[in-house]
């Protein structure tokens, strides 16, 4: 397999740390309690990525009131059934160590502050805020009741702080995502070493590999009210996990669900077999070494048979890892994740089929890693159905078309972040510098 993605002439390097100065912190205004939380479009794989925004946001918060962070709560939701805790997920020293010239940051909230709020952190005020608050709102609002009363809390934290804030606040949210924030040993120590493994089973490539991010879990099909094969069974099988998760939220007076429509809007989920003939198309032969990183396939038996036969080669964490490795992550959605997500950076490709932050964080990642230059491919789905549903094209005229998807990624590998976009995502220019003459 070789690569279809030229180097960029330009070489952007991480540079976040050469835009925070380090300095002794004033005396703090008081504590801040966060409490990480998500809607319920927030799908189980991706559910702890959100939470990893509320954490940076949360940082530039606590630096903007001068204040000393908690390490912020998770909140269980009945979609992701994942009970994990901060510890569990990132490493705390790390994250406390990596911040600790910038923000303050405490495990846990003080017994004696408890103790005036008779160990009830709900008894703490909430500062509710609308989404998206300037930093200026924060200051004017949020800063004064820290001082009168030591400690407040602001729960939900969910999209809480404006795209746009001033620079040192950018780049200290870039320091939180890129460097601050790093997996739990026990979840580094096993990606690690399946990353090796996965090197080495693709050695006839150079160790080079193509990962998928495959979003055809149970829930995410139910979700998205699209029609696979239509038949009885699959449709009970949605309704069940649509009221399992949603309890009525498809059923609500003026809701239309239209399957087609979904479909040529490029809302439903590509099937394994799509993206198979997605890549064969693009001129991946069954000789390329694939890593598919997923949750639980809705009928795996089915619908990965011949995502498996056109790549024979395929691997999933499942094949990678042994089941006593895996064991202690069972039941721990976000942790799986880690595994799946740490496996994806290193891959020489790497591709989305669906939107969410699993995707748009590793995007954002591998630029920052890889000189801003990232393969990626991420398809328009709007254009791959009108060649799936298409009963007359020719493979030759299918193969152009994907071959055009290809050439549209290509062309967006180096982007820059626009106004409105997230540092997560495009991590090009506030957290990266230019390499002239490098």
């Amino acid at each position: 397999m070789t690569s279809r993605y030229p180097n960029s002439e330009e070489l952007w390097m991480p540079c976040v740390k050469r835009r925070l100065i380090p300095s002794d912190l004033p005396t703090s205004n008081g504590y801040l309690i966060v409490e990480a939380n998500g809607g319920l479009n927030q799908q189980r794989l991706s559910f702890h990525f959100f939470f990893s925004i509320q954490i940076c946001d949360a940082v530039a918060v606590a630096s903007l009131l001068n204040a000393t962070l908690v390490i912020p709560i998770f909140h269980l939701n009945s979609v992701w059934r994942d009970p994990s805790k901060f510890s569990d997920i990132f490493d705390e020293d790390r994250f406390i160590g990596t911040l600790r010239q910038h923000v303050r940051v405490v495990k846990e909230l003080p017994k004696d502050v408890l103790l005036r709020f008779n160990h009830n952190i709900s008894s703490i005020p909430n500062m509710r805020t609308k989404a998206y608050s300037s930093p200026d709102h924060y200051v004017q609002k949020v800063l004064p009741k820290l001082m009168e009363l030591g400690v407040v809390r602001i729960a939900p934290f969910s999209n809480r702080l404006a795209q746009s804030v001033p620079s040192n606040i950018q780049a200290l949210r870039c320091l939180v995502n890129y460097e601050a924030l790093r997996f739990a040993e026990p979840i580094r120590v096993l990606a690690d070493d399946m990353v090796v493994r996965m090197m080495k089973k693709s050695s006839l490539a150079g160790g080079k590999y193509v990962s998928v991010h495959l979003r055809f879990e149970e829930d995410m099909v139910a979700f998205s009210c699209c029609t696979y094969d239509g038949g009885r069974k699959e449709k009970i099988e949605m309704e069940n996990a649509r009221e399992r998760s949603w309890r009525g939220k498809f059923h609500r007076p003026g809701r239309v669900i239209n399957p087609e429509a979904n479909r040529r809007d490029g809302k439903c989920p590509l099937t394994p077999l799509e993206v198979g003939m997605m890549l064969r198309g693009m001129g991946f032969d069954n000789t390329t070494f694939l890593y598919v990183a997923s949750g639980k396939i809705y009928n795996a038996a089915k619908y990965m048979a011949p995502l498996r036969q056109m790549f024979p080669l395929l691997q999933t964490k499942d094949t990678l890892a042994l089941s006593e490795e895996l064991a202690e992550f069972e039941g721990y959605s976000s942790r799986l994740a880690a595994l799946d997500y740490t496996v994806c950076v290193q891959s020489e490709v790497f591709v989305t089929t669906q939107g969410g932050n699993f995707p748009h964080f590793l995007m954002g990642h591998r630029r920052y890693l890889l000189g801003g230059n990232a393969k990626t491919i991420k398809p328009d789905k709007r254009k791959l159905v009108l060649s799936f549903d298409d009963p007359n094209i020719r493979w030759s005229r299918f193969k152009h078309h994907m071959l055009e998807i290809l050439h549209h990624s290509d062309i967006r590998g180096i982007a820059f972040r626009k106004p409105n976009d997230s540092i997560y995502t495009f991590p090009m220019p506030d957290c990266m510098c230019q390499q002239d003459g490098i």
